[in-house]
This record gives C-alpha cells, structure tokens and sequence, in this order.
C-alpha cells in the first residue's frame, strides 16, 4: 500500500470517509461494468457558478479520494437536465422578453437569448463545459434532452411504468 493510501485510510476528512465507504461496497473487486460511476448534475436554466462548480468539485475530490484508495477504473459524468422547464427569467441575462415568452418550454426547446447556439440549453450547457474544462476536471458530458432522444432511457422508463404502482405507493405518502 502506498503512504498515500495509508495516510488516506486514517483520514477524517469527508472525501475519505466517503471513499472508504465506496471501497467497502466494492471490496470484492469492480462492479459488472468494469468501474465505479461517479454521476453530478445541474439543471442549465441560467449561468454556470460556483455552486455548479461545488457540484463538481466535490465529487471529483471523492472520487480523488477513492482512486488513492482502489485500484479499480473511475469515470465522472457531469449529467444536465437540459429537459427540464424553464420557470423563471435569469436576471443575468439578454433578451429577458425572448426567455418570458418561453417560460415553462424545455431549455433546450427555449431559444437562445445570446445567439450563439441553438437554444438556452445548449448555450448553457457549452457555458458548462468550457468553465469546467478551464479547471481541468476530467468528466463525461451527458444531456438528457440527448439521451431521451437517443432512447438510451427507453428501457428504464418502460421499468417505471411497469412497477407504477408500486412506485406511486412509495411516492404518495411523502408529499
């Protein structure tokens, strides 16, 4: 074992106590897939800022933490809901009537206030992607507009219908 791994097998530090509780779960090797998924995510319906870099700051220093800890593989996915409807006008941003006569649309259906992309979403979404680029933090890009899209969640989805009930059962009393 190396120092590095000693020293983190003593720590109190949250990083750790979270890994340690990862390398526990997987003490007897990788998962079927060949790796641990590290998944954060942010809904870009407004700017980047550092609670979206909290977001993924501290997953990264988890999964940091594990990779001292494990030899097992590691990927991070930065995962946007850029389906997800847009409720309110951001204060920070141009065309404000543009963004108010699309209210409650998917963002990635909201046009793009700025006229660079597509849409708010995408805008956002790219926003995204060069401030965590800028910091060097290695991570996979994944949209949900994309993966609905590309019927990667079809099969998921079709579990959800089938188990409704039950689901709903568990679901109603909590609201």
């Amino acid at each position: 074992m190396s120092s590095d791994a000693e020293i983190a097998l003593s720590s109190n530090s949250w990083a750790f106590v979270e890994a340690k509780k990862l390398v526990d779960r997987y003490a007897k090797g990788a998962p079927e897939k060949g790796y641990v998924l590290f998944e954060t995510g942010y809904g870009p319906s407004g700017l980047p800022h550092i609670g979206t870099f909290g977001e993924v700051a501290r997953t990264s220093m988890v999964r940091h933490a594990f990779s001292i800890l494990s030899d097992i593989p590691t990927r991070l996915i930065a995962f946007s809901d850029d389906m997800d409807g847009l409720r309110k006008v951001p204060d920070n941003v141009p065309n404000q009537e543009l963004l108010s006569a699309n209210l409650n649309k998917p963002l990635t259906q909201v046009p793009d206030p700025f006229g660079t992309h597509n849409s708010f979403g995408e805008h956002n979404n790219a926003r995204l992607k060069a401030f965590l680029d800028q910091f060097g933090f290695d991570y996979e890009f994944r949209s949900s507009t994309e993966c609905y899209k590309s019927g990667e969640f079809d099969e998921s989805l079709m579990l959800v219908l089938k188990h409704y009930d039950a689901i709903i059962n568990v679901i109603l009393p909590t609201l």
